[in-house]
């Protein structure tokens, strides 16, 4: 089942998000994650979470955001996390999150859905590759 995030997920959710960090071998300050999961309770914030629940457990999760471009009139949502916890994997709920996401997606009448990947994540990029093929673009992060 996919679903919205909820305040008494909060528990899962941190242990999921330290498994994440651990995969892309980043280290957060508690301050950062505090701040993320209070953005993703925040009603006002356009930053929302849909979790993949099991057996009603939160396995994985997909963080977005929608935003305005200058290439649509509409706005776009940008995945900019999803995660599955290990366990979970190879039972196509990857899919069905992003599937998820796609379908709230036209919904909200959201014109694109965009997301990044490591370059050497084969796993994931099997996955995404079947919904579209990268569209050659390079990501620069500038840490101000």
């Amino acid at each position: 089942m996919i679903r919205d995030a909820e305040v008494g997920d909060e528990a899962a959710w941190r242990g999921l998000w330290s498994q994440y960090l651990a995969f892309y071998e980043v280290d957060l300050t508690p301050e950062v994650t505090a701040a993320t999961w209070s953005r993703l309770m925040d009603p006002s914030s356009p930053m929302k979470m849909r979790l993949a629940v099991e057996d009603g457990t939160p396995v994985g999760f997909a963080i977005h955001l929608h935003h305005p471009s200058t290439w649509v009139a509409g706005e776009d949502c940008y995945l900019e996390d999803v995660f599955l916890a290990p366990e979970a994997r190879g039972k196509g709920l990857g899919r069905a999150l992003i599937d998820d996401l796609i379908a709230l997606a036209r919904a909200r009448g959201w014109q694109r859905l965009y997301w990044h990947t490591d370059e050497g994540n084969t796993t994931a990029r099997k996955l995404y590759d079947s919904y579209v093929q990268t569209d050659g673009h390079l990501r620069y992060r500038l840490k101000l």
